[in-house]
């Protein structure tokens, strides 16, 4: 018996219907003024925006895990910012930071810096700049020059 051949359509790959790969920002703060102006500006640039009103709702998310970097204010009733950063390091989590605070403080600074944030801004901060160091903590966390 002679093997038939039967003729076939080219092989193409199915379409990829995936989202794309959009690092998730998760932005903490009590004010709520301040979530959504942040959360605007993270997604007028292509990112996805989740917003917390505390540092315990936060933990308590499934967005933590997905979250490309985290920005925080230093200053919120209950878990504070640095508390946060304390819970996150001693969870093995290394979400990048960035703190923002309408307090400076040096000594502040050193201690969110030294324990590994990108950038503490001060309010009210440059938006442009505020990109700057997200887009400076995602190449980090993924470990892009």
């Amino acid at each position: 018996m002679a093997a038939q051949i039967v003729p076939i359509r080219p092989f193409s790959p199915p379409k990829d219907t995936r989202l794309p790969d959009v690092p998730v920002i998760s932005i903490v703060d009590d004010d709520e003024s301040v979530r959504v102006a942040i959360n605007r500006l993270v997604r007028s640039v292509g990112f996805v925006g989740h917003t917390f009103a505390s540092a315990d709702a936060l933990l308590r998310s499934p967005h933590l895990n997905e979250s490309a970097c985290v920005i925080a204010d230093v200053q919120m009733p209950g878990m504070n910012g640095l508390e946060l950063q304390s819970v996150l390091l001693a969870r093995g989590n290394d979400t990048p930071l960035i703190f923002i605070t309408a307090f400076p403080d040096e000594r502040i600074r050193a201690q969110v810096l030294k324990a590994g944030a990108v950038c503490l801004l001060s309010k009210p901060f440059d938006g442009p700049f505020l990109i700057q160091c997200i887009e400076t903590a995602i190449k980090g966390h993924r470990g892009e020059a």
